[in-house]
């Protein structure tokens, strides 16, 4: 899997040693491992337990489709002498399953939310999923409260297909967008 390239961003690959030093809370080395500086948040267990939905041994026996397509999100260089800096990640919920479908979910760190990277970001990365030849769709799910994901889903022109139960935050909306035929 290849790095994309957007007007401010690099979406790099999330590799399984990337994913261990998350989980394991080691930031030196994730930080080594992804070449750039993490937010300070990073690692955290409420990101972990939201950017990673499987477990260490489960993605460790199969990296290659639990990390499928999931990538940091990193500022690119401004110029001789810039740090890099992770500021979040698009991530999909493994290879797209027996239908050719995949959901994907996206995180910006707070400092830099609201500049539209998480559209920039998650555009690039579905694009590459339906570009995929095993995957007909991409689906996203947010909360009806959540208006910044729901700019981002609608940025992506995503259309509503229906809800799923949280078990603990009830509805979700569920949205879709199928690939060029």
């Amino acid at each position: 899997m290849s790095v994309l390239y957007t007007p401010r961003l690099e979406l790099v690959p999330i590799t399984l040693a990337m994913v261990e030093a998350m989980m394991l809370g080691n930031r030196e080395h994730a930080e080594a491992v992804a070449e750039a500086r993490l937010p300070d948040a990073w690692p955290g267990t409420d990101l972990v337990e939201r950017a990673f939905t499987a477990s260490l041994e489960a993605i460790r026996a199969d990296p290659v489709t639990r990390l499928w397509g999931d990538r940091l999100m990193i500022v690119r260089a401004a110029g001789p002498g810039s740090t890099r800096r992770v500021i979040g990640s698009v991530v999909f919920n493994g290879r797209p399953d027996a239908e050719g479908v995949v959901e994907v979910g996206y995180g910006v760190e707070e400092g830099s939310q609201r500049a539209g990277l998480a559209t920039e970001a998650t555009r690039a990365c579905v694009e590459w999923a339906l570009a995929e030849p095993d995957c007909r769709a991409v689906r996203a799910t947010t909360f009806p409260w959540h208006q910044a994901s729901l700019r981002v889903i609608e940025k992506l022109g995503m259309r509503k297909i229906g809800t799923r139960e949280h078990d603990v935050l009830g509805e979700m909306l569920l949205f879709e967008l199928l690939a060029s035929s």
